[in-house]
């Protein structure tokens, strides 16, 4: 018995399902969320509504719990002791900075529980001795056109875009800024990112945020830079030859030292990372080129490799957008949108701390193989009978006020009773070129069974025969 008898059944059936509910009462209980709401909102209030009900309502639609926000009103009605309008304005109103905090704030509680859970994991970090920073910019989808203003906009309306940055060590997205702007720069935000910039922190990104700027700015902070080259925003000059230094997975690494020049004239002595590839990238590129003011016991080939795992933020937005439900068609409104996101996200960090309590339980090659879009299914699947059957009360009591260490151990406990092979990722072939379709064109259709049957030589008549029978 690990939690008691009214988690029993769940315990044994799903623990998974167990996992994820209660990591979501651990990262964002109650008393927590409403906290941060209280110290950061400056034009919302509460009245009648408390923010965490929000909260609950919007991670139900994430999870896909509920189809949307009406559904999931509609069913819960009970707990709430306003109308929908006043929900829906409640929603459609929320300030980007308290999607921010609350992003911030809860992946700062999990990442506690990571660190006990990774302490004695195998796994080596991205560059052993920093701490990593991956950014990268995500734009929402477009909208329905259901507000007034949009109905007779034939484009599509962006919602807004956030730049959002990963810790590759903890498989967290640890913090995000939002823009309701939708057709803003990435660069436009920044100055936001440079407030966040912490001391001996290494900051990864793709040539979008490869400006002046924004390196002399990391460098200021006493942080490193592993930035792509843009061919345009950034100037520099050559100080010593380019010389082979070695070979990556993709192909030959050169390295050449350089000093990087600002606006003023102000001068930074960096390194310049070429790995020449053997296969073109998706544009054509032959060559990489990478900036950075890394210190020279970290070898060009470790930089080169650590470039590379910049697509796992880009795989954690595409999981955010397949597994979760995390870019809701019909919230129009900015705050909106960019609200559901940010659960979203906090969604995404708790399916990461469970792959690592599984890693921790069953070992860490098991992580890469397990899939987000099983975990989420597995949760959609039982949260309304989880719902019925365990109060909110038995959840906070079980889950609320546990320390990081204490989560951990349950966290632990229960991976061990997951079956893994229930959760493994289903990896495709290669995809094959697509067969051009000739045959009976002037046909409007044709019958399955029949062309199955000539395929294996049977005849026609046969078919019929006991069609008929």
């Amino acid at each position: 018995m690990i939690l008691g008898k009214v988690f029993d059944k769940f315990v044994g059936r799903t623990p998974v399902s167990v996992m994820i509910r209660g990591s979501l009462e651990y990262a964002l209980s109650e008393q927590f969320v409403n906290q941060i709401f209280e110290t950061t909102a400056t034009r919302q209030y509460t009245r009648d509504l408390l923010f965490s009900d929000v909260v609950n309502l919007m991670g139900d639609v994430v999870c896909q719990v509920f189809p949307s926000v009406n559904a999931a009103y509609a069913k819960q009605r009970e707990r709430f002791s306003v109308g929908r309008r006043a929900v829906y304005l409640k929603i459609n109103h929320i300030e980007p900075d308290i999607t921010r905090e609350l992003v911030a704030q809860s992946a700062s509680r999990l990442g506690a529980v990571v660190r006990v859970l990774q302490r004695s994991s195998e796994r080596k970090g991205l560059l052993p001795g920093f701490s990593v920073r991956i950014l990268d910019g995500n734009h929402l989808a477009a909208s329905e056109h259901r507000i007034k203003e949009l109905r007779d906009i034939a484009a599509g309306p962006l919602p807004g875009q956030t730049l959002a940055v990963l810790d590759p060590d903890s498989r967290l997205i640890v913090d995000v800024f939002p823009c309701e702007d939708g057709h803003a720069q990435e660069r436009s935000l920044l100055w936001d990112v440079v407030e966040s910039i912490q001391p001996h922190q290494v900051w990864i990104g793709d040539r979008n945020f490869c400006t002046s700027m924004f390196l002399f700015e990391i460098a200021l902070k006493d942080a490193y830079f592993l930035i792509r080259e843009h061919a345009t925003n950034a100037q520099w000059e050559t100080v010593g030859e380019r010389r082979k230094v070695g070979r990556t997975e993709t192909g030959m690494v050169y390295q050449q030292r350089v000093e990087l020049i600002d606006q003023s004239g102000t001068r930074l002595r960096a390194r310049r990372i070429t790995i020449k590839l053997d296969q073109p990238t998706e544009d054509g590129d032959t060559e990489i080129h990478i900036l950075t003011n890394l210190p020279n016991r970290v070898k060009a080939t470790r930089i080169a490799e650590a470039y590379r795992n910049r697509w796992k933020l880009e795989g954690a937005f595409g999981e955010l957008a397949t597994a979760l439900h995390c870019e809701i068609k019909s919230l129009g409104y900015p705050p909106a949108a960019l609200f559901a996101f940010g659960i979203g996200v906090v969604a995404y960090n708790i399916l990461s701390v469970l792959r690592t309590a599984l890693a921790a339980a069953h070992g860490e090659k098991w992580v890469e193989q397990i899939s987000a879009y099983y975990l989420a299914d597995e949760i959609r699947g039982m949260m309304r009978g989880m719902t019925v059957a365990i109060s909110p009360r038995d959840w906070q009591r079980a889950f609320g006020s546990l320390s990081a260490r204490q989560m951990a151990k349950l966290l632990i406990d229960l991976a061990k009773r997951v079956r893994l092979e229930c959760f493994r990722k289903t990896p495709r072939g290669p995809k094959k070129p697509r067969t051009k379709r000739t045959k009976f064109k002037g046909k409007g259709h044709v019958s399955t069974a029949r062309i199955l049957q000539e395929s294996r030589g049977r005849p026609i008549q046969q078919l019929s025969y006991r069609c008929k029978q």
